[in-house]
């Protein structure tokens, strides 16, 4: 875990003990990472992990140190999960809105992203930018905590953000809506030689580590921002507004 991480557990989203995990599932609570004493059984255990399996959510064990660390109570009962400060939308919800604006889709899907800080910028970024929403994966990923939410300056409370198992597989499905997808990777066609028109996501990777090859080989154009200077790559969310909006201009130009 790092720094950024360890911030996060001030901010009263965590979940402790297995009781009021149990509940949290069962109350439809959204709950983005689930961290289980390696290799614990009981029955309430094993009730969590068939919930977590319910809800497609990975589990991460972890040692008795660790969860000690996390633990505000001092009584996990080895088991903390981590929930959602929002709730998420779901695709269709990004699609209606769209819809009702009489716009071509524009949806930015984040592949791996997770500094909360950065998410939270991306949100604001879309919402300014005329994004219809925006689309995260479930696992190895950040979801919408305190901090994102504070990063992004209310966005969160107008631009719809939909969590997903399998990114590959949703890009698929929404280029059957007439979708189609531009990558950012620093070895593209340069964005001001691309048309950004139409209904289109633009895909953005993990900080340090782009776009993953699966996800990029799903899209149909790989795009890159002008570089001067010596420093090679941008920080994602700054990446994300400078893309965004050349759709923006295109879109009104």
């Amino acid at each position: 875990m790092d720094g950024r991480e360890d911030k996060d557990l001030s901010e009263k989203t965590y979940i402790e003990g297995r009781n009021e995990v149990i509940e949290a599932f069962r109350s439809g609570r959204t709950i983005d990472r689930l961290y289980m004493l390696d290799g614990s059984h009981d029955g309430k255990l094993d009730t969590i992990r068939r919930e977590a399996k319910k809800a497609g959510l990975r589990i991460d064990f972890v040692d008795r140190k660790r969860l000690d660390d996390m633990s505000e109570t001092g009584n996990h009962q080895g088991v903390i999960a981590k929930a959602s400060v929002y709730g998420y939308a779901q695709i269709e919800d990004i699609l209606k809105a769209a819809h009702e604006k009489n716009e071509d889709p524009f949806i930015i899907l984040l592949d791996g992203v997770e500094d909360p800080h950065n998410l939270g910028a991306i949100i604001r970024t879309a919402n300014v930018c005329g994004a219809h929403g925006v689309i995260i994966p479930k696992d190895r990923a950040v979801g919408l905590t305190a901090s994102c939410q504070r990063t992004s300056a209310g966005a969160v409370n107008y631009t719809p953000v939909v969590r997903v198992t399998n990114l590959s597989r949703t890009i698929e499905d929404l280029k059957k809506e007439g979708l189609w997808f531009a990558a950012a990777d620093m070895d593209g066609e340069l964005m001001y030689d691309q048309n950004l028109r139409g209904p289109i996501g633009l895909v953005f990777g993990a900080e340090g580590k782009g776009v993953s090859p699966l996800v990029k080989k799903k899209c149909d154009l790989i795009t890159r921002i002008p570089m001067k200077g010596e420093i090679e790559s941008l920080n994602v969310s700054v990446a994300c507004g400078v893309l965004s909006y050349e759709v923006l201009r295109q879109r009104m130009g």
